[in-house]
Parts: structure tokens; sequence; C-alpha cells
């Protein structure tokens, strides 16, 4: 049976909870009000399993099956703050690691087309099926090994990476646009993990800015 898509939510789904959710990443740090109101109108109990809806808003990651989760609400809004802050307006992003879809639901609604790929075919399918349900048509979902990312729709003028590799794989960094920025955590599983700001400056040239220590799942190579 197909899940009913209560998108204003009741209790602890409701819009008040996610405007306390939205208070507590202002407390947090994060400043971006465009990022804040998607986060306030995005129902984030949608992209977990029921059983969990009344932790959605919550400030913590969820599983999502497969070994995967929803990223906590600060990092989304963290990576997505960091994205936007490009000295190249961000029109064209690749998230690499689609999960719940919910990443992609935020960035759809603050930059003109999204790409995303995921490597899990269970966790994919879903995903398309619900952006498609809430109307996010600027979204373009790929089943693929992310680290590959999507050579035909390159350049892109931001990457997000939620998932995190060792060492930042080439591909990506090939496809980004001059002057474009790659947001990633870095670091291998049970030890520290870095986000990084990675900024093409030439063919060959790129800055790195490391920010927070971070910790999510080991993004994990090879075809699906």
């Amino acid at each position: 049976m197909r899940r009913k898509l209560d998108i204003e939510g009741i209790g602890m789904t409701s819009q008040r909870t996610r405007n306390r959710l939205v208070g507590r990443l202002r407390e947090k740090g994060i400043r971006n009000e465009a990022v804040l109101q998607v986060i306030s109108r995005t129902p984030r109990h949608l992209f977990v399993d029921e059983a969990l809806a009344s932790r959605s808003y919550e400030d913590t990651a969820l599983p999502i099956g497969h070994g995967q989760t929803i990223s906590q609400p600060y990092i989304v809004a963290r990576m997505t703050e960091l994205l936007l802050e490009s000295a190249l307006p961000p029109r064209k992003v690749l998230e690499v690691g689609t999960g719940s879809g919910y990443q992609a639901a935020i960035l759809s609604s603050l930059v003109e087309k999204v790409y995303t790929v995921e490597r899990i075919e269970p966790l994919f399918r879903a995903a398309c099926e619900l952006l498609y349900a809430l109307g996010y048509r600027n979204v373009s979902a790929y089943l693929s090994d992310g680290s590959w990312g999507i050579v035909r729709e390159a350049p892109y003028d931001a990457i997000i990476v939620t998932a995190a590799p060792e060492t930042v794989p080439p591909a990506l960094l090939e496809q980004l646009a001059m002057g474009g920025r790659l947001i990633v955590p870095v670091g291998k599983q049970g030890e520290v993990q870095v986000l990084q700001v990675i900024t093409r400056q030439g063919e060959t040239s790129y800055t790195i800015l490391d920010h927070e220590y971070v910790q999510f799942v080991p993004m994990v190579s090879g075809k699906p």
C-alpha cells in the first residue's frame, strides 16, 4: 500500500515542530535564511519510515535502511549553506548519495537543477517515487556508483557528497566547473572525518578548506 502523503503533518510532525527545529538550527549558527525557510516547509517526516515520523524533526540522523541514514538537519543545512556561499552561483548541482531524497528536496527549492545519484536500488526507487509525488520536477536521479559522478551532465557549479570517502574521488573533482565547489566529508568511518570545501581554481588547481568534524556512513564504490 502506498503511504499517504500528509505534507502538513500533525503533532510531532506539525509546522510548529518544524519551526522549533529551525530555531535550534539558528542557535547552532545557521544564518542563511533561504536555507532555513526551505527546511521549515520541507516535510522531513515523509523521508523517514512511518515508525520514526515522530522523531523526524529532532536534530539527529535517522536510519533509512540498507545501512544508510538521513543526515542530521544541522548537517543538511550547513552543507547547503556552504554550497550557496560559492562565488559561482550554483545553478546546476550534483548530489552524490540520494539516500531518502531529503537533501535533493532541499536543494531543489534553492537551485535551478539537481542531479542526484544513488547506488542502492531500493533507496533509489523509493526516493524517485517520493520526490515525484511531492512535485520536485527539477531533480533527475541516476542509479550508479556515485564516485563516478555523472559525466554526461558535467560540469557542475557545485557537488555535494552525503557519504564519506577516505579520499576524494578524482572524477568528482574533474566534473566541477571552474570556480565551482565540492562539499564533501572526508575520512574513515570510526575515525575523524572532516567536512571539506574544495574549490576548482584551474584545470588541475584546487583550494581546500576544512570545516567542522562530522560523522557520515562510508562511501561505497562499485556497480549497484
